[in-house]
Order: C-alpha cells, then structure tokens, then sequence
C-alpha cells in the first residue's frame, strides 16, 4: 500500500515542481519588486534583531560574550521555528485550500503536503542563505559542525509535515482543529527556548522544557551555529519519536479516511 502510494507520488513529480513554481510566483504577483521581497523581508528581519537586541537592548547570553551573541542566538531559533510553523500551519489547511483542485483533477492527495514542503524549504534556504551572510560578516559562521545542521532541519521538516498531514485530515471532518492549533503554536512558541535560554529556569522546568519536541532541536542549532558545537544527538530524541508517531497516525488517517475527504469537502 505504501509502496503504491510512492509510486503515484512520483508519477505525478512534474506536477509537484509546478505546484510550487507556481506557489512561489503566485505570492509576488503585480508586485513592483517581485521575488525581491523573498532577501528583503528576512533581511529586514535581521537588522532589526541585531539592531534591537545587539545594540539598543545589549542583550546578553549566560556564559556568552559577543555583541551579536543573543540576535544570531534568537535569528537561529527563530528561523527553525518559521520553516516548522510554516509547514505545520499550510499542511493543516491545505485539503482545504486545495478543496476544488482536488475535485476537479485526479492526483494523490499527499502531492498537496509535499508541495507545502517544498514552499517551505525553498523559504527557508533563502532566508538561511542570507543570515549565512551575516553570520560570516560578523564572524560568526559555524565550520564542520553546520553539517549537523542537516538532520536537524530534515527532522524538523519530517516532524512538522507529519503533524499537519494528520491535522490536516483531521481539520476535514472537525474544523475547530485548525483554529485550536493555531492558538497551540502561539502557546508553544513561548514554551520553546526561542527568546530566552533554557539555562535561566529552573531545574525542574528544564527537565519539563526537554520533553518538548522542538526544544531539542532548536537547542540543537543554536549550539551549531552560536558555540561551534555538534549537537548532543539524544537531545533529538523526542521529536523522532514524535515524529515517527505523527507518521503513522497521519498514515492510518490516510487509508482509513482520504476516501471521504472529497465528500467532506
């Protein structure tokens, strides 16, 4: 059954491209500047970290020296929990959003999710690519070690699709699960260690902070990108296992519901 679902995904890869050409075109249309606003809305974004943290706040990380320490700290959180949000946020709404595409053409539906991905990621490493170039204007850029970067942008990638596909199913038949999300994320933003270390609460709430999936990976990158480190791997746990549990919760909604979904729509 997987095995025939793959193949009828690749079977329509050229439809896939299209979609998010046609994604990526769509959101700049009759816009003076066009494409350009994909550097100048990331990069404004930077300034504005560097120039309000760095510079008006001073904003100090424990143990850290470095006047750009708590932006590049803060960009990098920032800039993973984006791509998740992003991806996460688009899959739970898409066989919404897709409801008259899907009745009129006849196509796997999981092309839509993986579409919502490729956005996602083509977002993503334009964004990273700039904040690269900050990163070694100041002197900052990782060496080796932005190789661990890999798997944890392909984990978080895994882990947020997986989530929306089953959230997206899901949102199909009970549309308060779109709106109920929506308010998680304002919630696990903050439960996150995004604007503030993990080191400054106390015991007991880090253990708590830990277990949060994005914790461990967005902990992860910053150790890569702010320190030099290579991550500890087992702080990674709990989203694999998340993940491979979205997965097959996503999966089984899939065969025992994707069938209706039209009708419901």
């Amino acid at each position: 059954m997987v095995k025939q679902h793959v193949s009828a995904v690749l079977g329509h890869r050229d439809f896939i491209l299209a979609s998010i050409r046609r994604e990526f075109e769509i959101r700049y249309l009759n816009s003076a500047l066009g494409a350009l606003w994909t550097v100048i809305n990331p990069l404004a974004l930077i300034l504005i970290y560097t120039l309000v943290f760095s510079r008006i706040m001073q904003a100090r990380l424990p143990g850290i020296d470095g006047t750009y320490a708590y932006s590049v700290y803060l960009c990098t959180g920032i800039l993973l929990w984006s791509l998740f949000s992003e991806i996460a946020l688009k899959a739970q709404t898409v066989f919404l959003e897709q409801a008259n595409l899907m009745k009129k053409v006849n196509f796997p539906r999981l092309c839509l999710p993986i579409v919502v991905v490729g956005n996602g990621l083509l977002n993503f490493t334009i964004i990273a690519s700039l904040f690269a170039a900050f990163l070694a204007l100041v002197g900052s850029l990782p060496g080796l070690e932005a190789l661990a970067l890999l798997p944890i942008v392909a984990l978080t990638v895994w882990f947020a699709v997986a989530l929306g596909i089953a959230l997206g199913i899901l949102n199909v038949f009970f549309r308060d699960v779109g709106h109920f999300f929506s308010v998680v994320l304002q919630f696990w933003f903050w439960l996150t260690p995004i604007v503030y270390p993990l080191t400054i609460l106390p015991p007991m709430a880090q253990d708590l902070m830990r277990l949060n999936p994005l914790a461990g990976l967005i902990i992860a990158a910053q150790d890569v990108v702010l320190r030099g480190l290579w991550p500890d791997w087992s702080t990674l746990a709990p989203a694999a296992a998340v993940a491979v549990l979205m997965s097959v919760l996503a999966v089984r909604l899939y065969v025992s519901r994707g069938a209706e979904m039209q009708d419901e729509l």
